[in-house]
């Protein structure tokens, strides 16, 4: 008799599983999947109702073999992927690849990796969901049909090279379209009135104007009535107030939550998630439900009852307010909650704690706060200032969490005690732009508007970003100046100092081809790029799911309208460059444009009609299509700029395909700080200087009978250069005395390289 085999997706998890199961079982990982569209071509046969074409790539080749031979001697095999659409579907190509006997298969499922879920899995054995394997293949058929459609249409009327994806395309129209609110921003200005007082027990007293003053005007005669005004205590308000604690972590929050607290990517809080899932340490980390097992509430109220007291204990169930969540699966928690440290790695262990605190935090009491508001009357207006306190009268889960509630505790005061004003502030404050994106803010976004899924919204990201329609960085801070009015000692006096405003950090923003590929789309192709219509075939993929909805006839109504509309767009549009008229060249008068060229953003001056050619010019880092002004375009056309001579040879400063460059002779030397539209013959020297005097620091011998010899010290150690090729050294020769003879030697016993083989 064969041993049982057991297929899971990765090495890790089989690891895992294999310490809860006996000898007689083996266990293999599939290494994801196993089949796939193929990557170069539409693999969809449209006209035989979008049958998809699999294939297994070559670097699957040798795991489904082992795979078959291991399924023939097995008494049972057991497909053991991950509980999602993905897993069903890797389960699937696993009994069509491998041929799997229907009888001896046996189709798994746990949601964590634990001994006791393992044993009711096989416990509980079912087959192939087909409905999860239909929704999983709707998905990725349609996908193939926007991108493969889609794409070439990006390259002959944008630029080459560029792609679009159904999901992705959204997701950079909401970076494009809060990058458009910003610019169209204008800033209202109004004045914030702070006061602080000294109490009758000389205690300190903050206070401030509950509503801003709108004009300039108007703060100056507040603050002029405040010289000859009274001020006391007309009113002491205390409320008693709760907090109560926030749900388990579902994919998005937990994205959310490790980047605010963590400083992770989205990516990497999967990627380290997916770790702690597979070493058995959380439950499955691709969910949209807020639900704890029946186990976990259990496990949570021990633990609670044991560390705190029976006073913080509150067994609660949350309800998801996420578009289409799944409230049949669990929240993200630890499989076991006595354990709140594990052994890993920082990253795994941070997570893991965040996971932990969140899980026992959302079965715990609310915290109990007493919030005191005082009101000071001013004796010739009407307006009211007020303080707040608040005091933490019971930390329930706030015990655990980190704390969002800090004591303010005001002195204490008696209604009709009268105040001592020590100063009023009027200070300028402007309203804000809204904030650009983060990666966990747009994931949260995503998630309101029902746009992707669990497993969608981290790919998504990544795919914009290496795309170049997004980048990630920060985002430098401007300066302004801000009135201030400041009442002391009866006397008012006026300033003005300078506030940083609009810097932000590790925040998404469109690129100038995200920006134009956005434009087209939105133009051409609205439909397929609004949140609604998105979110409503993410529900169709649920009805699919359920058996509500057949798969093909799904396609099919998607995609008739959706070539109809290629086509069109194919046969009557012009080329789509974004282009933006600048202004006129002062000299010559011609035109001077800024557009995407086939080799990305450029300025060009002249029409193409006209009996002289254009020129054309590229942009400098931080300039982009969309801001860049006349007058910075006028520049970029001096190039090549002649700056002078240096040791008998004209130095230049150019733009050239990997950015600016100074040129003297033979040598380029990058610009990497200094602006090349401004640059100087003397900064120019400095920079020829460091990079001979760095090459000096390479060569290690040349020889005057062999100019195409050099030996070179190199990253790896040294080695000889010849002919545009390299050959390393061996160890037990002394490169500083190696003779010519001594180097073609070397260069003739070095080992040919193998050629690839080209995959056909």
């Amino acid at each position: 008799m064969g041993k049982e085999l057991v297929i899971v997706e990765s090495p890790a998890k089989a690891k895992t599983i294999s310490k809860f199961l006996g000898k007689d079982y083996k266990i293999e990982a599939s290494m994801g999947h196993i089949r796939d569209l193929p990557k170069k071509e539409l693999g969809v046969v449209v006209e035989k109702n979008f049958q998809p074409k699999y294939i297994i790539p070559a670097e699957k080749k040798k795991v489904v073999s082992k795979l078959k031979k291991d399924a023939e001697k097995a008494t049972t095999v057991w497909l053991a992927s991950d509980e999602d659409r993905e897993g069903e579907a890797i389960a699937w190509h696993l009994v069509k690849s491998l041929k799997l006997d229907e009888e001896k298969t046996k189709r798994i499922v746990f949601h964590e990796i634990t001994k006791t879920a393992i044993k009711a899995a096989i416990e509980n054995p079912r087959g192939i969901d087909k409905n999860l394997v239909d929704a999983q293949q709707a998905r990725r058929v349609l996908d193939r049909l926007v991108g493969f459609k889609l794409s070439p249409l990006l390259w002959k009327k944008v630029k080459p090279a560029l792609s679009a994806g159904r999901v992705q395309s959204v997701a950079v129209r909401l970076i494009v379209e809060r990058e458009n609110e910003i610019k169209n921003f204008k800033p209202r200005a109004s004045y914030k009135i702070t006061a602080d007082f000294l109490t009758e027990g000389k205690e300190k007293l903050q206070t401030e104007l509950s509503k801003n003053i709108s004009k300039y005007n108007d703060a100056n005669k507040f603050l002029q009535a405040c010289q000859q005004a009274k001020f006391s205590i007309v009113d002491i308000e205390t409320k008693p107030g709760r907090k109560n604690p926030p749900p388990p972590y579902t994919t998005s929050t937990l994205q959310q939550e490790a980047s605010y607290k963590l400083g992770f990517s989205v990516s990497k809080t999967m990627i380290i998630a997916q770790q702690l899932y597979e070493s058995g340490l959380i439950t499955y980390m691709r969910t949209d439900s807020v639900n704890l097992s029946k186990l976990a509430l259990g496990m949570a109220k021990k633990e609670i009852e044991k560390q705190f007291g029976k006073k913080y204990v509150h067994t609660r169930q949350f309800k998801s307010k996420a578009k289409g969540a799944q409230e049949a699966h669990e929240a993200i928690r630890p499989t076991y909650l006595n354990r709140n440290e594990i052994e890993g790695t920082s990253a795994q262990n941070s997570l893991y704690k965040l996971i932990w605190k969140r899980t026992i935090a959302s079965q715990m009491a609310a915290a109990k706060l007493e919030k005191t508001t005082v009101k000071i009357g001013i004796s010739n207006r009407e307006e009211q200032l007020k303080a707040k306190g608040e005091v933490i009268k019971f930390d329930g889960f706030l015990k655990v969490l980190d704390r969002t509630a800090v004591d303010t505790i005001l002195p204490k005061v008696e209604v009709g005690e009268n105040l001592d004003l020590q100063q009023m502030t009027a200070k300028e404050k402007f309203t804000k732009a809204p904030l650009r994106y983060s990666e966990a803010s747009l994931v949260k976004k995503m998630e309101e508007l029902g746009i992707g899924r669990p497993s969608t919204y981290a790919p998504t990201i990544s795919t914009i970003q290496k795309r170049g329609y997004i980048e990630k960085g920060n985002i430098e801070g401007k300066q302004r100046l801000v009135k201030v009015f400041l009442l002391r000692d009866n006397d008012i006096s006026e300033n003005t100092v300078k506030e940083l405003y609009g810097k932000e950090k590790g925040k998404l923003y469109p690129t100038d081809i995200g920006i134009v590929v956005n434009d087209f789309l939105t133009k051409y192709f609205e439909k397929y790029v609004d949140y609604n219509f998105t979110a409503e075939i993410e529900k169709e993929f649920d009805e699919i799911a359920k058996g509500k909805m057949e798969w093909h006839q799904m396609i099919k109504e998607f995609y008739q309208p959706f070539i109809e509309q290629v086509q069109k767009t194919d046969n009557s549009t012009k080329k789509f460059t974004g282009e933006r008229l600048l202004g006129q060249d002062p000299k010559t008068g011609r035109n001077i444009y800024a557009k995407i060229g086939r080799y990305g953003p450029m300025l060009q001056l002249g029409d193409a009609e006209e009996e002289k050619p254009p020129r054309f010019a590229s942009l400098n880092k931080g300039q982009s299509l969309h801001s860049i002004t006349l007058k910075e375009a006028l520049k970029q056309f001096q190039f090549p700029r002649h700056l002078g001579e240096y040791k008998g040879e004209e130095v230049t400063v150019g733009i050239g395909k990997y950015g600016p460059y100074v040129k003297k002779g033979n040598l380029f030397v990058s610009i990497k700080d200094e602006d090349p539209t401004e640059i100087d013959l003397e900064q120019a020297k400095a920079l020829i200087d460091d990079k001979l005097k760095a090459k000096q620091k390479q060569v290690i011998q040349e020889f005057s009978n062999e100019p195409n010899l050099v030996v070179m010290n190199g990253r790896y150690g040294p080695y000889i250069s010849y002919k545009k090729k390299n050959y390393k050294i061996p160890k037990d020769k002394d490169p500083a005395k190696l003779s010519l003879q001594e180097c073609f030697e070397i260069i003739k016993e070095a080992p040919k390289k193998k050629k690839r083989k080209r995959e056909k």
